[in-house]
């Protein structure tokens, strides 16, 4: 698989911006060989749907600006919705273990969970904040207002639910290393 296409793939998988020099150092290649795969996959992705965003230090993939109107329509249509199962489960783990990164979300979850976490967002349910080189994602004082409760070890059973949490993940990590 071409250089291009495996940081498709990453900046896919990630959805969120990435710097140069972290593609760079995940690939294990020069500054020459990052832009110009970028340039390449820019070109590849230009007039589709998705296309590349860049700034001076940064790439990201994002949907073309003619889709503008049929996304917010989506979006606005999702905000209707309940936030379903899985949005409910993302929900918990970050109320009780936040702030948490998504890579351990997708890991207690089993999933990806890039999707539930952007619907969250836009509903005023988590945010998104940085703790070292990382996104990490906690509840909003907004959430903790509409559970009726200034901060989440008021919330019911907290210390019972964090044990629960904490022992799966022991049992994950055991299952894993095994």
């Amino acid at each position: 698989m071409t250089l291009e296409q495996q940081i498709e793939g990453l900046l896919f998988y990630k959805a969120t911006p990435m710097k140069f020099s972290q593609l760079k150092k995940i690939f294990t290649v020069s500054d020459e060989e990052v832009s110009t795969a970028i340039q390449v996959l820019k070109e590849r992705l230009n007039g589709g749907a998705v296309q590349l965003s860049m700034t001076e230090t940064e790439v990201q993939l994002v949907t073309a600006p003619e889709l503008d109107e049929l996304i917010e329509g989506v979006r606005k249509d999702e905000l209707k919705r309940d936030i379903g199962k899985a949005g409910a489960e993302t929900l918990a783990i970050v109320l009780y273990k936040g702030p948490i990164s998504r890579v351990e979300i997708d890991r207690i979850r089993g999933v990806n969970s890039a999707f539930i976490l952007r619907n969250l967002m836009i509903r005023g349910l988590v945010e998104r904040g940085t703790e070292g080189k990382s996104h990490t994602f906690s509840l909003t004082p907004t959430l903790l207002a509409h559970l009726g409760v200034t901060h989440k070890t008021e919330l019911s059973n907290y210390a019972t639910v964090l044990d629960q949490l904490e022992k799966f993940e022991q049992e994950q990590a055991e299952t894993e290393n095994a």
